[in-house]
Order: structure tokens, then C-alpha cells, then sequence
């Protein structure tokens, strides 16, 4: 324990710890050093491919983008890119397991780090709640295909419409998603009581949803429809006004202003591929789930640029030649469903196919919600332990050596998400708060650049300070996307003003950096959650 003089005042809000004391905290950590570059590599592969191509690629279709999805995964591929350099820098120079948290508190200071912990609350907590949902379509398929019904009412959130298996009629609507909210429990359920995953259960789980994918581009291929793909962008609902034809430039033009002023055109024409840009980010969320591992990594110099970056190139890849076939296959207003993959295989026609995919699809998604909760459940527990948080959520259960208190508290939550808000509202929220992270998160490695010039920074983020600029212009663009919709955008402003106010309510008054300790050691016992990947 190293306590230093004590801090008073509003100052304290941008209090920074110093690059020198989180590499202490790292050095003095407790967590296993067991993961090398290729255990990463296939830890971001296990948590990018989930949700975002097996569930939300249908709804930016059929909402947003139409055969256009396939554009809108370049766009947000190389958005990623930029972050994803940036990040490597991060991680290789300040290899933590608090991830963006920690990388913010040591640039732009306290207050900064307690807003990014907001946004990855948002963005670790309500993502188990996405792919919460995107299991439920998917085990509801499967067991329709066993001759077992479950009532659709038991089956979405309140309100929203359940459709058939061919997603082209509504059969009712929801009141409560069952089945998502008892996935949710079980998987809380299992990190309680720390039931780790061997790097061998978690490589297959990787193998059998890569071969799933693979298996669906090259079957799927073979039942292709061109015309599906024409028009390549619909066009923009509602029509530009008679008499007013515009070229690709002038439609690009004006959809990033009505993006910029929140006048969102965004079903089809352009703005349609920008905002299904926004809604399909979701989907690369893994690679910076790597980036959370940094405790635990052998090399973090070395490996940690190599599973981001590596796990980001192949799913890009696979989910440019996966949206490709979804709608060459399905035509895109039909793929508004929670399982489009299986809306997909069920027109194909091939009975045994379509079961592959669900099961694969339900075993990929249970390895996601895992380590999504798994990722929420360790930023609380270093908020706790920085006393920006109460204690109690770095409590260690005595017999499982787990955070069982904050395990449950996330658990619930996600469940209720999970259960009671739609997929539309919850993705969207999602991506918020990914999207906002990002931007600081670019925005950090250009301030560490200026404030510790001698940093040792074994990757450097290339073409600096382009990159990191870049990555943070592109992420406000889609994030000012999502915030056109109203909706979205008051609840993402009311949950910030009531995440501040707790800040000045009990945070600043009880950071130990303000107090003047810092923890380096194992006070408080430090906890053993289930490691992805060993």
C-alpha cells in the first residue's frame, strides 16, 4: 500500500494516475501470465463473431442498409482499424486488465475514467443483453424444428412483434423474453461459482462457430440469387422530393450532414449504409475485449497487437462474405428477425444445415455472453478497488473466489435488459457507449503522445497523428448516427447526468487516489474469474 499527500478541492476530478503506478499495479498483479499471442487471437475471434453477425447483420439490412450491409461492413472494418491501432498501442504500453478505464485515468484524469466506465458499462453490460436476445431467436428456432412451440409471447421484449420461421408474418407479440433472461441467469450462474473454461473447451467453441460461418458462405453461396442484390442501395424511403435527382456525391454529402444535425434520413440511399455502419458495430466488439486480458498476457508487447489486430482482419473478412450471401439469399426486408442466419437456412431447404447453424449459433453466443459479462464484472471490480465504486463489489466470495456480489448485481441487470427491452433499443444503447469509448480512447493516445513523449511504446499506432484523428472523427460520425434517434439519444444523456451526479455524490469523495492510497498489492483479495482462454 503507497499512500501520497492528500488531494482536496475540484481538482481532484482530473487527478491522473501516472503511466509509472498502473505499470506498479500491473507488475505487483496476481492474475496468471498464461495467454500468448494466439490465445488472443482466438479469445477476440470468440467474441467478435456473435451477435453482430448472427443477429444484428438482418436488421441492418432489412432496416437500414438493404444489399448495401456488405459496404457497411467495410465502412466499420476500417473504422475499427484505426481503433484497433490505437488500442494496440494502448495495450502494449500499458498492459492492464482494466482496459480503456485505466488507459483514460492515466491520460485525461478521474472524471474522465468514471465516464468511460459509464460507456463500457453500457457497452460490456448491455452487450450480454444483445446477445442474450440473439440466443433466444435462435434456440426458439431450434426448438421449432424439434416440434417444441414456445409461446411467442414468452419469446421478445413488450411489444415487440414476433415473426414466423420465414420472417415474412407476424405470428404475435411479446410480453417477456423468457428464454433470453434464463441464459443470462445460467451464464451469472457459472461465473459465481467460477467455473473456469479450459483454453481447450474455448478453442473448440471458436473452431465450431468459425466452421458454422465458413459452412454458411460456402453452402449459401451456392443458393445465391443476383437479383437480390440489385439495387445495391434501395432507394432512400422516404423518395428526395420529385425533380431533385442526385448524384453519389451529393447523397453522400448530404447524409453526413443530416447525420451531423441529427436530421436522420437513414432508411436506405447512403445515409442508410452510414447508419447501418453504426448499428453493425456491435459486431467488432471483440477486439477490444483483448485488450482486458493485458493482465494476463505472457507478451503484451508483442502479442497484444497481434490478437487485436490479427482476430479484426479475419472476422472483417468473414463478415463482408457472410453479409454477401445473407442477402443473396433471403431478400433484405425479410431479414428483420433475431436469427436471420436461420431465416437463411430455413429457405434453403437443407433440414440438417439449418440445425448445424442453430447449434453453433447457440454454442457461439453462450462463449460471447461469458465473456461479456466476464469483461463488466472485472471493470466494476478495478472501479471498486479505486474506490470510485463501494467496496462490496470487490468483495471475493470466500469459497469460489469470485466477486459473487458484483457477478449477481451485473447479472440482474443484464437480465432484465435482456428481457424487457427490445433488440433495436438495446443495440443501439450498446453501440453508444462502444462508439463514445472509442473516440476517448483515440483521443488518449494522441494526449499520451504529447504528455509522456518518452513513454516506452514497444507498438506504435503507424501514420500518427492521422490514425488516432481519423478513428475518433469516424466514431463521432456514427455515434452522432445512433444519437438522431431520439429515443436513444435521451436515454444515453439522462443515464450520463445520473452517472456524474453519482460521481460527485460518492466517487470523488471516496478515490483513493484523492485520498492518497494506491493499491499495489493484493488488498483487496484479488479476484479468480473465469479466463476465456488459459
Amino acid at each position: 500500500m503507497a499512500t501520497t499527500g492528500v488531494h482536496t478541492g475540484l481538482g481532484r476530478m482530473f487527478l491522473r494516475k501516472s503511466v509509472g503506478q498502473i505499470q506498479a499495479e500491473h507488475e505487483h498483479g496476481e492474475l496468471k501470465r498464461s495467454l500468448g499471442a494466439l490465445n488472443l487471437v482466438l479469445l477476440g475471434i470468440g467474441c467478435i463473431i456473435g451477435t453482430g453477425i448472427f443477429v444484428l447483420t438482418g436488421r441492418a439490412a432489412a432496416q437500414f442498409a438493404g444489399p448495401a450491409i456488405m459496404v457497411s461492413f467495410v465502412i466499420t472494418g476500417v473504422l475499427c482499424a484505426f481503433v484497433a491501432l490505437c488500442y494496440a498501442e494502448l495495450a502494449s504500453a500499458l498492459p492492464v486488465s482494466g482496459s480503456a478505464y485505466s488507459y483514460t485515468y492515466a491520460s485525461m484524469g478521474e472524471v474522465a475514467a468514471w465516464v468511460m466506465g459509464l460507456l463500457l458499462l453500457l457497452e460490456y453490460g448491455l452487450a450480454a443483453s444483445v446477445v442474450a436476445v440473439g440466443w433466444s431467436g435462435y434456440f426458439v428456432s431450434l426448438m421449432q424444428d424439434m416440434h417444441i412451440v414456445i409461446p411467442p409471447a414468452l419469446t421478445a421484449a413488450p411489444g415487440v412483434r414476433v415473426m414466423d420461421p420465414s420472417g415474412a408474418m407476424t405470428i404475435g407479440v411479446g410480453v417477456v423474453n423468457l428464454p433470453a433472461i434464463a441464459v443470462i441467469a445460467a451464464v451469472t450462474l457459472l461465473l459465481v461459482v467460477g467455473v473456469s473454461e479450459s483454453a481447450t473447451v474455448n478453442n473448440i467453441v471458436v473452431a465450431i462457430k468459425l466452421t458454422v460461418v465458413i459452412a454458411f458462405i460456402a453452402i449459401g453461396s451456392q443458393f445465391v440469387n443476383p437479383a437480390h442484390w440489385s439495387p445495391l442501395v434501395p432507394a432512400e424511403v422516404p423518395a428526395p422530393p420529385p425533380g431533385t435527382p442526385m448524384d453519389m456525391g451529393h447523397q453522400l454529402g448530404r447524409a453526413l450532414w443530416d447525420v451531423i444535425t441529427g436530421n436522420s434520413h437513414s432508411r436506405y440511399g447512403i445515409g442508410g449504409v452510414i447508419h447501418g455502419a453504426a448499428v453493425i458495430f456491435f459486431a467488432y466488439l471483440g477486439f477490444e475485449a483483448v485488450s482486458t486480458a493485458g493482465a494476463e498476457s505472457r507478451n503484451p508487447a508483442k502479442d497484444m497487437p497481434i490478437g487485436i489486430l490479427g482476430a479484426l482482419v479475419i472476422c472483417t473478412v468473414l463478415y463482408i462474405a457472410t453479409s454477401a450471401v445473407l442477402v443473396g439469399i433471403v431478400p433484405y426486408a425479410s431479414l428483420d428477425t433475431p436469427a436471420p442466419l436461420a431465416t437463411a437456412v430455413n429457405q434453403i431447404g437443407l433440414p440438417w444445415f439449418a440445425v448445424v447453424v442453430k447449434i453453433g449459433a447457440i454454442a457461439g453466443l453462450s462463449s460471447v455472453m461469458l465473456v461479456l459479462l466476464y469483461g463488466q464484472t472485472r471493470i466494476f471490480y478495478t472501479m471498486s478497488r479505486d474506490g470510485l465504486l463501494p467496496h462490496f463489489l470487490a468483495l471475493v466470495h470466500k469459497r469460489f473466489k469470485t466477486p459473487w456480489v458484483n457477478t449477481i448485481i451485473v447479472g440482474a441487470a443484464a437480465c432484465g435488459a435482456a428481457g424487457f427491452m427490445s433488440l433495436d433499443a438495446l443495440s443501439d444503447l450498446s453501440n453508444v457507449g462502444s462508439l463514445a469509448a472509442f473516440t476517448l480512447v483515440c483521443v488518449t493516445v494522441i494526449y499520451l503522445r504529447v504528455s509522456s513523449p518518452g513513454l516506452k511504446r514497444p507498438f506504435r499506432t503507424p501514420f500518427f497523428p492521422v490514425t488516432p484523428i481519423l478513428g475518433a472523427i469516424m466514431c463521432l460520425v456514427l455515434l452522432m448516427s445512433l444519437m438522431a434517434g431520439k429515443a436513444t439519444r435521451n436515454f444515453f444523456l439522462i443515464y450520463l447526468a445520473i452517472g456524474i451526479v453519482v460521481y460527485f455524490v460518492f466517487g470523488i469523495w471516496n478515490s483513493k487516489l484523492g485520498r492518497g492510497v494506491t493499491v499495489l498489492g493484493g488488498e483487496p483479495e484479488p479476484m479468480e474469474l473465469p479466463q476465456p482462454l488459459e
